[in-house]
């Protein structure tokens, strides 16, 4: 069964860090693109970060621009998502997804509905 399994929100204080991690069972990355997206309730999920398994091509939504890191351990067929100086405003539900294409396309950012494949989400709360 393919599957992501999504894990490492909490709640954490204004400048603090998280790591988030996203494991795939029942098929690799290879070829893959995957992303992390947020969303709080009533709203619309937004991309955070994109990256390229093959290449390492990344993405990042302008919001977390130099604090957020995607990063990938192909070993561990694990995707991460580094955040440091977390503000009040990435306080959401956290989900990753994977789409079999392996073209960068900054679109992926945006369009949530490019990916097939996606976790449950975790939750990341920042308190101010």
């Amino acid at each position: 069964e393919v599957q992501l399994q999504a894990s490492g929100g909490g709640l954490v204080q204004t400048g603090g860090s998280l790591r988030l991690s996203c494991t795939a069972s029942g098929f690799s990355f290879d070829g893959h693109v995957i992303g992390w997206f947020r969303q709080i309730p009533g709203k619309v999920r937004d991309g955070v970060a994109c990256i390229w398994k093959d290449d390492g091509t990344t993405y990042y939504d302008d919001s977390v621009k130099g604090r957020f890191t995607i990063s990938i351990d192909r070993a561990k067929n694990t995707v991460y998502l580094q955040m440091n100086n977390l503000k009040p405003e990435d306080t959401a539900v956290y989900f990753c997804a994977a789409e079999r294409d392996s073209n960068p396309n900054i679109m992926y950012l945006v369009r949530p509905s490019y990916f097939e494949t996606w976790g449950q989400g975790t939750q990341v709360t920042v308190s101010s």
